[in-house]
């Protein structure tokens, strides 16, 4: 979907498609039909975005088959879809049974990552839409902070050097401008805004900066509006957005609300969980949190990383950070002009949820409900819906 900002800039909006499992082409175009056309056609929209997820092995055989790139791109306008930004996070295995730490790996140390990431941003200059001409990557903050050496961050640093020159490269070759955005993530080298100014500040702008994920920022307790000013001081932008809501724990020594909290234990994904304070504490894990020896103390309210539906709260005495993603919205596109034009809704969760959809017509109800709810609050910000592309779908 695209919105039309008061300052007549276009700021695109779509839902990210890790929620789904395939990882090579045929099972990415089935997802599309599957999920993606019911998602835009339940939402009346002759046009929807997708944050695209492109796990490794997919990546690297477009990035060599050009014309493959092209017939994808085929592919998703003929059913009404377009992509201007890339989840380029998980590596790949998103959706085996167990994720937890390794979806940090590879690292921004190792020449997989670098590899990984230049195959995402040649393959979005193929997928933009003709009339678009910047694309975002969303990837790791560096890596998980435990065991990160200087040696580590020499090398991310030399291929994050080699990958600045290859965005250059891609612009003067397609005139599109493909950015990376690090997403802050707790447990992460870059867990917090000061951390982001820290380990940012020196490289290009032009092609690096944050991608902003509401989830993670409301873990780390931190308030948008300081959080969106510290980065806007230190010169980095915003690259993209992704919509998301963590658990909200107000009381953590109650049994109702650790009994509520316990449910969402899974064991795929990692779930750090953290406690108010300065600076926030907590557990790379909710398991740990609710019984482990290292568990937060005291009564301070917890925030739990599980990306819960946008639209819908959890049941008391669990709440959602929903008003956070309210407060950074509004930060973000309240001003005279956008502060980011790319937000892609996550919620990855929606099979590990103590209530899962039942099957695709669940999920398909579910995103589209994330989707409507965040389209009305940003009709809400000032912004207006754009004309449907000229045409429409052709399926």
């Amino acid at each position: 979907m695209r919105l039309r900002h008061r300052s007549g800039e276009v700021v695109h909006l779509g839902y990210c498609t890790n929620v789904h499992p395939a990882e090579d082409l045929a099972g990415i175009l089935r997802q599309l039909d599957t999920y993606a056309v019911p998602v835009r056609e339940r939402l009346g929209e002759s046009r929807l975005g997708l944050g695209l997820w492109l796990a490794h092995q997919v990546a690297a055989e477009l990035a060599a088959d050009p014309s493959a790139a092209r017939r994808l791109r085929a592919e998703l306008t003929a059913r009404g879809l377009e992509v201007v930004t890339l989840n380029g996070f998980p590596y790949q295995g998103f959706h085996d049974p167990v994720v937890k730490y390794s979806v940090y790996w590879p690292d921004w140390a190792s020449p997989q990552r670098l590899h990984y990431t230049w195959d995402l941003a040649r393959v979005l200059a193929l997928l933009l839409p003709d009339d678009v001409v910047e694309g975002s990557v969303s990837t790791l903050p560096f890596g998980w902070g435990a065991g990160w050496t200087q040696d580590h961050h020499g090398r991310a640093r030399q291929h994050l050097d080699l990958l600045g020159q290859e965005l250059g490269e891609i612009f003067r070759q397609t005139g599109r401008t493909i950015r990376v955005g690090f997403e802050p993530e707790p447990g992460c080298l870059i867990e917090t805004t000061g951390q982001a100014v820290q380990h940012l500040s020196s490289l290009d702008p032009e092609y690096f900066g944050v991608c902003l994920d509401t989830c993670h920022l409301a873990v780390a307790f931190e308030e948008p509006e300081a959080a969106l000013a510290e980065l806007a001081r230190a010169g980095i932008g915003v690259m993209k957005v992704q919509v998301s809501c963590a658990l909200h724990t107000a009381t953590p020594t109650d049994p109702a609300a650790r009994g509520a909290l316990a449910a969402f234990d899974e064991p795929r994904f990692l779930h750090q969980t953290r406690q108010a304070g300065r600076p926030p504490v907590g557990t790379d894990d909710l398991p740990d949190a609710l019984t482990g020896p290292t568990a937060p103390s005291g009564a301070g309210p917890w925030r739990t990383h599980f990306h819960i539906p946008v639209h819908a709260d959890p049941s008391p005495p669990l709440a959602s950070t929903r008003p956070v993603l309210q407060r950074a919205l509004a930060a973000l596109l309240a001003a005279d002009r956008p502060q980011t034009r790319h937000l892609e809704v996550e919620t990855y969760t929606w099979s590990a949820l103590p209530e899962p959809p039942r099957g695709s017509a669940d999920l398909v109800e579910g995103v589209a409900a994330e989707l409507d709810w965040t389209r009305r609050e940003l009709l809400r910000l000032g912004l207006t819906p754009l004309p449907s592309m000229q045409g429409g779908s052709t399926r």
